[in-house]
């Protein structure tokens, strides 16, 4: 039996940086999830016709799996250990091992095989984080930020969720700090986190990501006019899914963004920083708006023709607003 009683579950908006605002808290860097997701400049855009997830393109919201983890260890000097595995058995017994070390150790999974997920919940993703704090029996204790409170898995189910195949599988990663930092230079990591991201949506050299990718998207929205009308529904319903459920969404992550930036403000005293944040709220409410037009076209009561061109002409309004905001955060310094 391992337990780490001293471990203080909380619940968060999303995955990646909940595990990692728990994990540096728990190890005595107290950062709040918006600062985790900040500092280390996730937020993105990107649409990506080539990669399929259930048969639809990728289109995501934030940066990669596993990026918030690199990106502290590059801005805030903390570095993690990251173990992957070739056999589920040596998986199983390396997390074991971690555990009765007192360790906690994040975990990457699929939702799809994790049994404490309601059936209606269960998707194939396989890039959620969570953190294992100990095990009773084969029973592990879980702390998944997306739960109110702490779960539990039995070790085969833990196990089949840490193996799965397919798009962005995990080979049953784990990781762990080996080294965080005692203090951090906030005005100089705040700057260079924002600067990041904001050069990355605006001057991104490809066609497929930041503000172009929106652009993009909105392109392929006014192309479905000439598509079969079950794939366009389809499609569109595919856009609402992978903005508002899957990993909290383009309206969510503006949000986390957003008081990101109230908080940097209150830190490093730049009253630019909480206008902004003001406006990444606005935007957070123009995403939001965004689902709502494709969900009223696409649902079945709905007879009349779907407006292709006004969804997409909202999609680019969004992507224009944006802009004005990172080149005002580009100023803010």
């Amino acid at each position: 039996m391992t337990n780490n009683s001293q471990f203080k579950h909380q619940h968060y908006a999303h995955c990646e940086s909940g595990v990692m605002s728990s994990m540096l808290t728990h190890h005595g860097l107290p950062l709040s999830e918006p600062m985790v997701f900040g500092l280390s400049s996730a937020l993105v855009f990107a649409y990506l016709p080539f990669v399929k997830l259930s048969g639809m393109p990728l289109i995501a919201y934030r940066s990669m799996p596993k990026s918030i983890m690199k990106g502290l260890q590059k801005n805030i000097g903390l570095k993690m250990k990251l173990e992957k595995f070739s056999k589920p058995e040596q998986g199983t017994k390396r997390l074991d091992e971690l555990l009765e070390q007192g360790k906690i150790v994040g975990a990457q999974t699929s939702v799809f095989w994790l049994p404490y997920f309601p059936e209606e919940m269960r998707f194939h993703f396989n890039a959620h984080n969570l953190i294992v704090v100990g095990k009773k029996h084969d029973s592990y204790k879980i702390s998944d930020p997306v739960f109110e409170h702490l779960v539990e898995a039995e070790e085969k189910a833990l196990q089949k969720a840490r193996f799965v195949k397919g798009v962005m599988a995990p080979k049953g990663s784990l990781y762990y700090p080996t080294y965080i930092p005692e203090t951090i230079d906030y005005p100089k990591v705040i700057e260079k986190s924002i600067k990041k991201t904001a050069k990355t949506m605006l001057k991104t050299p490809v066609p497929i990501a930041g503000l172009k990718g929106m652009h993009f998207l909105a392109k392929h929205i006014r192309q479905l006019e000439n598509k079969d009308e079950h794939y366009a529904k389809l499609f569109l319903g595919h856009i609402i899914r992978m903005q508002e459920e899957i990993g909290t969404g383009g309206a969510g992550f503006r949000y986390i963004y957003a008081s990101f930036l109230q908080e940097a403000s209150d830190l490093i005293k730049n009253d630019k920083l909480k206008t902004a944040s003001s406006e990444m709220t606005v935007i957070g409410d123009e995403w939001r708006e965004f689902a709502l037009l494709i969900a009223k076209a696409i649902r079945p009561r709905n007879k009349k023709a779907i407006e292709f061109d006004a969804i997409a002409a909202k999609l680019e309004s969004v992507a224009e607003q944006e802009k004005q905001l990172y080149q005002s955060l580009l100023r803010a310094f």
